[in-house]
């Protein structure tokens, strides 16, 4: 079957369920203005973050192939970063946590193919091309934080979320595409800013993807780096961010040491953070990580862990003592002395070793669920697991014949088996029965009208987190959000200004500009669009480049356009790169 994206040595890796994220680059729905909006951000970045960035920000933008004058193309992009064994892909927007996270995993950089309006050139609270392919790219040219990227995508894809978490993403989604949509009303806007500040309110326990999308955010998309007093920018938040890369830096922002802390800080993704964290070097940030990755459930497992995927509601694995995997949706546990002695799943349901689907039992047999007990029999020190052929002879645990399994905590198997499944070192993991019944107290738990009886083995849970062990299993992980980003409709008047814009473009890539072809594109300007300060200051500066004596009365236009607070830095700004 076809892929509806480039497939390439990486992209290719990419399992079946994170495709449908996956959209085609809108590169022709990009204006003239977006274009001029890009280099404008692009220049003033180049100029500042040259002397506040962390070193490997200007050789990433070389070594990935990220132009200053012109928007990147996903499939140009490619061809670059396949040579530090990197892709990346175009999606709509905000993806899933747990998505997003995968493709790091993955070595596959999530681009939003959006471009920020110029009304948000400064700063956007949803994600676009900018924060993504400037931002985040160019650092990841550096090995060490490549590494860091894809075993934090790597970990994080596996920290489990609340019920909550879903909400939260989908209202902040709403709210960046609304604050970014120029036709949004501002009843819109503050209906879905108010729904995302109760959601804040009212979270309840913070889950792990709350804690390791926080340590994302102050790393990967605000992070500093080096001496606490005089830090170097890295997260690509700030990269992206003309209003904010030279705001972090004074002392207005409070600085903190980069340390697990900082899972437990909550951000706000639509106003400058009050503070930042330091790390001293790359190396740190893994070393935090790995602190983390021994704090979740993924690495704990117990009671807690299965009590987290029942909470999240969302799709999950745990992982017992023998290693065998089930994945499913959790929706019940028996407990006694503060362990698992029973766990039930509801829907479909797979079963695995290693991350490997186990032949048999995946989701279309195991469709109804499945429920298994957990822990040793009574009165019995030799786990299931640990028994010797002989030792399963003894106590009834073999093919044809009828057994009584009692479990400490009061879980009773009883039926024929008839058969085991064992892993390659001989431990068994998978016993199963015919005319079984399974019970608790007064419960039954499985009856033999149901079919055939398959009994997990193990003796604890050692894991438990977000998604399937194999990820061929399932197709349908993560949901694809309903929200979609608004396809901006422009008037007569703004595609005219587009077009003048893509005049002088035309101009400045050939060798027919002259003076008076910038005079009559000045006078249409002023003409029709007398508030357009970035096209006046693109003729500024290919005026001052080649010395053209309109020069002084397009300096004097902007200087009245500066009058307006909302441009007046970006103006001067602009100006004073056109005279270096």
């Amino acid at each position: 079957m076809e892929s509806h994206f480039e497939l390439n040595e990486v992209t290719r890796k990419l399992p079946k369920h994170l495709h449908k994220f996956i959209v085609k680059q809108p590169y022709s729905e990009y204006t003239s203005q977006n274009q001029a909006v890009w280099r404008y951000v692009m220049r003033m970045n180049i100029d500042f973050l040259g002397k506040v960035a962390h070193k490997s920000y200007l050789n990433g933008l070389e070594k990935t192939g990220i132009s200053l004058d012109t928007i990147p193309e996903m499939e140009g992009m490619n061809r670059i970063l396949k040579e530090i064994g990197w892709a990346a892909v175009s999606v709509d927007g905000f993806i899933p946590p747990n998505a997003f996270m995968e493709f790091q995993a993955y070595n596959v950089l999530v681009i939003a193919s959006d471009m920020r309006t110029i009304n948000h050139i400064k700063y956007t609270p949803a994600p676009d091309i900018i924060h993504e392919a400037a931002g985040h790219a160019p650092i990841i040219a550096n090995p060490e934080y490549a590494e860091y990227l894809r075993r934090f995508g790597e970990i994080g894809s596996k920290a489990i979320s609340s019920s909550k978490d879903y909400e939260m993403y989908e209202a902040i989604r709403l709210l960046s595409i609304l604050k970014e949509d120029p036709s949004s009303t501002e009843e819109e806007v503050s209906k879905a800013q108010n729904a995302v500040e109760e959601l804040q309110n009212n979270m309840g326990e913070m889950s792990e993807m709350a804690q390791i999308r926080n340590l994302h955010w102050w790393s990967v998309e605000y992070g500093l780096i080096g001496e606490l007093n005089e830090p170097k920018i890295y997260g690509a938040g700030l990269l992206s961010s003309i209003g904010e890369s030279a705001w972090c830096l004074t002392d207005a922002v409070e600085k903190l040491p980069y340390s697990l802390e900082a899972a437990n800080k909550s951000f706000d993704i639509t106003k400058p953070q009050p503070q930042l964290f330091v790390t001293s070097d790359f190396a740190k940030l893994s070393l935090v990580l790995e602190q983390f990755a021994n704090t979740m459930s993924l690495r704990k497992g117990g009671m807690k862990g299965v009590k987290k995927l029942i909470d999240s509601e969302n799709l999950g694995t745990i992982e017992l003592s023998t290693g065998i995997q089930v994945s499913g949706h959790f929706c019940k546990v028996i407990e006694f002395d503060n362990k698992s002695i029973y766990i039930q799943t509801k829907g479909p349901t797979a079963l695995a070793n290693r991350d490997k689907e186990l032949i048999g039992h995946g989701i279309e047999y195991h469709a109804e669920g499945f429920g298994s007990p957990i822990g040793k029999l009574k009165g019995i020190n030799i786990p299931i697991e640990d028994m010797s052929p002989r030792d399963l002879e003894a106590y009834g645990i073999y093919e044809g014949k009828e057994t009584t399994l009692e479990f400490v905590g009061g879980v009773k198997v009883v039926g024929e088996v008839i058969t085991g499944t064992r892993d390659l070192q001989g431990k068994i993991q998978l016993i199963s029965f015919k005319n079984c019944t399974v019970t608790y107290e007064d419960e039954i738990l499985f009856d033999p009208s149901w079919g055939v009886y398959d009994m997990a083995v193990g003796v604890e849970v050692v894991s438990a987190y977000s998604g399937p062990a194999s990820v061929n299993s399932f197709e349908d992980v993560n949901k694809v959000s309903e929200t979609k980003t608004h396809k901006i409709q422009y008037t007569e008047k703004q595609i005219s200004l587009y077009g003048l814009y893509t005049q002088l473009r035309t101009l400045r890539e050939s060798s027919t500009l002259t003076e008076s072809s910038i005079e009559l594109l000045y006078n249409e300007l002023i003409a029709n669009h007398p508030s357009d300060w970035l096209l006046m200051l693109e003729l500024y500066e290919v005026s001052v480049k080649n010395n053209f004596s309109i020069q002084k009365i397009l300096l004097k236009e902007l200087e009245k356009l500066k009058c307006n607070k909302s441009y007046t830095t970006l103006i001067e700004k602009g100006i004073a790169l056109c005279s270096n």
